[in-house]
């Protein structure tokens, strides 16, 4: 069994096929250990910390930060018995050439050369790249005749010697014309290009390739993308002409605009709002401060949002739905996964608390607290991001009132928390400053019409002008 195991990017979930290397946490020559934390790694749902499968020392690292990795493909290779003496090929090392094999090897002729990196093409160190296993070729690397070319007559030797082969008649390099592309015909581009093509937002299929066989080369990428009428996406930066700064959208930031988009012309979304006196929540909240079991916590309003939502879902099952155009049905879940709109610097995420409803006021207090502060340290996985059901989002954070948030896929309701302001109110038949907030409950109206959605909102706002005397009644 071999003892050097390439590590390959696994599937991080729910579909996703690839992901940005954010920085490596080891280097060549490193000694591991079993599940120690190896490399960041960013996919369209979050950025997350990839254990190592093995123990023992780093050999290779097949990509630099920075680098689009599709999964499956190797990232890193271990040596797992380093105690054991150098590697041989037979353990899956690298087999290292011999001085004399790398004498015996030629350099290809420019007119004849094949893009590097090809096989048959130059590698490095002068060497020709060839099929793993096989051994480096002793003779000049040259491309088949072209269609139509003279072949040699039965006369001519078997085997020719290498300098009397005699290469294809080739144009001088800027008379080179370009090779035309049938319609529907994929180019032929190694993927670093087709990589710099989607960061310029260029279309391969619009570019006549000048590299060989017909391939599109960078520098056909680069004249696309510097054409009249392209826009190229430049990298975070200094300013460009003009006085701008174009930023590439990938990552979390790609996926919640792809989303959010589908969600705003998928779902017929309808929003409502409710102003309410909450002065009698935040008493409530500082008596739960004040309990014992609550003191190692974080507790804040949306603690009791939290609470009301989930008891308002327990009176109004269909709103914690989702509509499955396969089957033209209305798929009404038993399980509350509450999703928290969290704000990161790689963009929005909404991560979810798993069956929140069979949660206590001190378990959910914990779930709550952890989330946040698994968010804003950029750590969240995506299974945590997977399945929500029911979400809320707190803009009141940010001193603003309220909102008419989009749904996030596949949920009938989403809940906006606006800022908690003193303000003058009509209590008890006389005006008086109470602290009061602004709810916006948007809602997808093939589900939820609206008095279903008015009822589920005004309950919400029952229980926070009331939280004490709505739990003694509605558990």
């Amino acid at each position: 069994m071999s003892r050097i195991k390439e590590f390959n990017l696994p599937d991080l979930g729910e579909g996703l096929t690839e992901g940005e290397i954010l920085s490596w946490l080891i280097k060549v020559g490193d000694t591991i250990e079993l599940n120690q934390p190896i490399v960041e790694v960013e996919t369209a749902k979050a950025a997350v910390e990839i254990p190592a499968k093995w123990a023992g020392v780093v050999t290779r690292i097949y990509h630099d930060a920075g680098t689009t990795v599709e999964v499956g493909m190797p990232i890193v290779a271990i040596d797992t018995e380093p105690g054991a003496g150098p590697a041989s090929p037979a353990d899956g090392a690298a087999p290292e050439p011999s001085a004399a094999s790398l004498a015996a090897v030629e350099v290809a002729p420019a007119e004849g050369a094949v893009e590097p990196g090809l096989i048959g093409g130059p590698a490095p160190g002068g060497r020709t790249a060839v099929l793993v296993g096989y051994g480096p070729r002793n003779v000049t690397a040259k491309r088949r005749p072209r269609v139509g070319a003279a072949r040699p007559t039965s006369a001519a030797p078997a085997a020719p010697a290498p300098e009397e082969a005699t290469p294809d008649p080739v144009l001088p390099e800027p008379e080179r014309p370009a090779s035309p592309r049938m319609p529907g015909h994929r180019a032929l581009a190694k993927p670093p290009v087709r990589k710099m093509a989607r960061d310029l937002g260029v279309d391969l299929a619009e570019i006549s390739g000048t590299g060989p066989l017909g391939s599109v080369t960078r520098d056909d990428v680069q004249r696309a993308a510097a054409a009249p009428g392209k826009t190229a996406a430049v990298a975070p930066g200094p300013t460009i002409a003009g006085g701008e700064r174009r930023i590439p959208v990938k990552g979390v930031r790609k996926l919640t605009a792809e989303n959010m988009v589908a969600s705003a012309f998928t779902a017929p979304h309808v929003t409502e709002f409710l102003t309410v006196d909450v002065t009698r929540s935040l008493k409530a909240l500082d008596k739960i401060k004040g309990r014992p079991e609550f003191r190692d916590v974080r507790i804040s309003p949306l603690l009791l949002v939290a609470k009301a939502a989930l008891l308002a879902i327990r009176r109004h099952p269909m709103v914690n739905s989702t509509w499955s155009g396969a089957t033209n049905e209305i798929v009404v879940k038993d399980v509350v996964n509450l999703g928290i709109a969290a704000a990161t610097e790689r963009g929005l995420i909404v991560p979810n608390i798993k069956d929140a409803g069979r949660l206590g006021l001190r378990d959910l207090a914990s779930a709550l607290d952890e989330l946040v502060r698994t968010a804003k340290s950029g750590k969240t996985p995506p299974a945590a991001m997977a399945g929500g059901t029911f979400s809320i989002t707190n803009v009141g954070v940010f001193g603003v009132d309220t909102g008419t948030p989009i749904l996030p896929p596949g949920e009938s309701a989403i809940l906006a928390l606006g800022a908690i302001r003193p303000t003058p109110w009509v209590h008890k038949g006389k005006i008086k400053v109470r602290q009061v907030t602004t709810l916006g409950l948007s809602f997808d109206h093939r589900i939820v019409d609206g008095e279903l959605g008015s009822r589920f909102l005004r309950d919400i706002g029952d229980f926070l002008t009331d939280p004490e005397g709505a739990l003694l009644a509605w558990t």
